[in-house]
C-alpha cells in the first residue's frame, strides 16, 4: 500500500498540474474567441460574416484532432515553447490547443442563451460595445460559463491521461508504465479509482457553484 500511495501521490500532482494549467490556458484564450465568434454572428453587435466564418473553421479544425494525433502533429511547436516534447510541461502545450477551441464553443453557446433584449437595453442606453461585453454578456453567462469550465477541465483530465502515451508524466502515465506494461492490476484499478473521484469531485463542485449562482441572481 505504501509503495502504492508514493506512485498515486505524484501521478495525481502531475495530472493536476497540467489539467489545471492547460485548463486556464484554454479559458482565458477560448473566452476571447468565443466571444469574437459570438459578437461577430449576423445580426448581433458587431456583425461580420466574413470574420465569423474563419473563425468558426479555426474552431471546428482544431476540435477535428483526435489528441493523440494532435500530440504528435505538434511535437515541433512543443518543442520550441517547453524546450521538450516529454514530461508535464511539453503536455500543457498540446492540451491548452486542444482546449481553448472546446471553450470557445462552450462561451459562444453561453452567450447565446442571454436574453437578446438585454443587449439591446444596453445600446439604447449608449453603451458600446466593450461595455455590452464586459458589463452584460460576461456578467451573465458567469453561471453558464463556470459550468463550461467544469467540463472543460474533465475534458482535461481525460486528455492529460491519454498524454501518457507520450510519456507526458500524470495518472495517465502512471497507469501505462505500470498497470499496462508490467502487468499491475492494483496501480491499474487504483488509476481508475483517483480519476474517477477527481472528475466526481470537480463535477460536483462546479454545479454546486453554478447552481448557487443561478440562485442569487433569481
Amino acid at each position: 500500500m505504501e509503495r502504492l500511495i508514493q506512485l498515486l501521490i505524484p501521478a495525481l500532482g502531475e495530472t493536476l498540474y497540467m489539467s489545471i494549467l492547460a485548463t486556464l490556458f484554454g479559458v482565458v484564450f477560448g473566452t476571447i474567441l468565443g466571444v469574437l465568434l459570438k459578437v461577430t454572428e449576423r445580426g448581433y453587435i458587431a456583425p461580420n460574416p466574413a470574420a465569423h466564418r474563419v473563425l468558426s473553421y479555426i474552431v471546428n479544425i482544431g476540435r477535428s484532432f483526435p489528441f493523440v494525433i494532435l500530440m504528435i502533429a505538434i511535437m515541433p511547436l512543443t518543442r520550441v515553447v517547453a524546450g521538450t516534447t516529454i514530461g508535464t510541461g511539453a503536455a500543457v502545450v498540446p492540451l491548452s490547443l486542444a482546449t481553448i477551441p472546446f471553450f470557445a464553443r462552450v462561451v459562444e453557446s453561453a452567450l447565446g442563451d442571454i436574453e437578446y433584449g438585454l443587449v439591446e437595453a444596453a445600446q439604447s442606453m449608449g453603451a458600446t460595445n466593450g461595455e455590452i461585453i464586459r458589463k452584460v454578456l460576461l456578467p451573465e453567462s458567469v453561471p453558464a460559463l463556470v459550468l463550461g469550465i467544469t467540463i472543460t477541465f474533465v475534458n482535461v483530465v481525460g486528455y492529460s491521461a491519454m498524454a501518457g502515451v507520450v510519456g507526458g508524466g500524470g495518472l495517465g502515465d502512471l497507469a501505462i508504465r505500470y498497470g499496462y506494461h508490467r502487468f499491475d492490476q492494483q496501480v491499474m484499478l487504483s488509476t481508475i479509482v483517483v480519476l474517477v473521484v477527481l472528475v466526481t469531485t470537480v463535477q460536483w463542485t462546479g454545479s454546486f457553484v453554478s447552481n448557487t449562482l443561478n440562485r442569487r441572481r433569481s
